[in-house]
């Protein structure tokens, strides 16, 4: 399915459901369960508002998440569910996300899973989720790189279907781990989603600065779910203070800045969602000019670097247990680019354990296309190739990982 532009998304359920009776007591999707008809009036206010997409409220409907509330073995079934109250919802007359977001869980080693544990996570919701027969998928609110690589390999694996994958970050662009958005974008453009974004984060005024830096590297559409500001507590509740024509004031430097999908986040509802609407007549389709054309863009897992063609490295590193001494030496001499060789099962040991210290342009030297892919989904960055292996073994991995030949 292609998806035409420009597109409305919805706003906001979690604080929408708050102020219709959701009291956060007990898990967010069994309680949508427990009180269908809540949702299936939201989403049917959101889609008379004109919203062309809406999330089925399966947020936190992942095994993790679903397992910290006391729910075990429920994945497929919670989804399915959800699914269906939001096709009930809407009714044919928009398209059905299916909602993922991140576990809250961090890989080895700062975390206790493998990037494979965190990829069986997201397979297992991304299958439910298509099995449930939802037209696309949101990979949003998302704070690390593994969690979003982890989920779009995930559903790849699944579906066809269009993907789009949206962070949250602070006013400086930063995700809670320290990622620069841009790099982000870099690295999921890369891996093939359909459309990257921001959502959460921050009211639209701060959100605008950071999708002029996005402009710049974006080679996919845009998509753009402000807060209605900064909450604030007032009288003992949390409020926010941008209603719905402010907010839709901003759907034009959205726009020029090369936004095609609009919505909202928290304190928004289907008020804010007519006025978006309402305010795109002046959409115009802004095909992505990154500014960087003819260059090399790479990122590590926490920023992306521009390289000018045929840049190389000064040596090659070997996989030793000693290599995060070697990567951190190579930093220090600034090189500008680390090699690292990757020959054996053992390599891949020593590499994954090693490459969260990369903080330059990394190069992957490796003569093995097996080896190569587990090299490529270990490293939470977009890498550069040397070796001796061809087009036949290199084009799918370039489509999978974004690997720069």
């Amino acid at each position: 399915m292609e998806l035409f532009f420009p597109l409305v998304l919805d706003g906001a359920n979690g604080t929408e459901l708050q102020s219709r009776g959701y009291d956060g007591s007990m898990c967010t999707e069994a309680w949508v369960l427990e009180h269908p008809e809540v949702m299936i009036q939201l989403q049917k206010e959101y889609v008379e508002a004109g919203s062309d997409v809406v999330y089925a409220p399966t947020f936190g409907a992942n095994r993790v998440k679903l397992e910290e509330n006391g729910y075990f073995n429920q994945v497929a079934r919670f989804n399915r569910e959800l699914v269906a109250v939001s096709k009930e919802a809407a009714g044919g007359k928009a398209l059905i996300a299916g909602d993922i977001t991140s576990t809250g869980k961090f890989i080895e080693p700062l975390g206790d899973l493998s990037f494979d544990e965190l990829y069986d996570i997201y397979h297992e919701q991304a299958e439910a989720l298509e099995d449930a027969g939802v037209d696309m998928y949101v990979i949003e609110t998302i704070m690390t790189v593994p969690d979003a690589r982890a989920a779009l390999l995930a559903v790849r694996d699944v579906s066809d279907k269009p993907v789009l994958v949206s962070f949250t970050c602070d006013a400086g662009g930063r995700t809670l781990t320290g990622t620069d958005i841009c790099a982000a974008l870099v690295i999921m453009q890369g891996m093939g989603a359909d459309a990257f974004g921001l959502n959460c984060s921050t009211g639209p005024e701060e959100m605008l600065e950071q999708f002029r830096r996005l402009g710049e590297y974006a080679e996919i559409p845009l998509a753009v779910k402000p807060n209605a500001g900064m909450p604030q507590v007032i009288d003992g509740k949390v409020e926010y203070n941008v209603g719905p024509e402010e907010l839709a004031q901003y759907t034009q430097a959205f726009n020029d800045a090369g936004a095609a999908l609009f919505g909202g986040c928290c304190g928004t509802g289907p008020d804010h969602i007519r006025k978006i609407r309402e305010s795109l007549g002046e959409f115009r389709q802004n095909r992505p000019h990154p500014s960087h054309a003819g260059k090399v863009v790479c990122a590590t897992e926490k920023e992306v670097f521009v390289l000018e063609p045929g840049v190389k490295a000064d040596r090659v590193l070997s996989c030793t247990a000693e290599l995060e001494d070697k990567i951190k030496a190579e930093d220090k001499r600034r090189s500008k680019v680390i090699a690292i060789e990757i020959s054996s099962e053992d390599d891949l040991d020593e590499f994954a354990a090693a490459q969260y210290a990369v903080r330059r342009p990394l190069c992957i030297v490796c003569n093995d296309a097996k080896l190569l892919d587990r090299a490529l989904a270990l490293y939470q960055g977009k890498a550069m190739y040397a070796g001796s292996l061809g087009d036949k073994e290199l084009q799918p991995l370039v489509r999978k990982y974004g690997l720069i030949i």
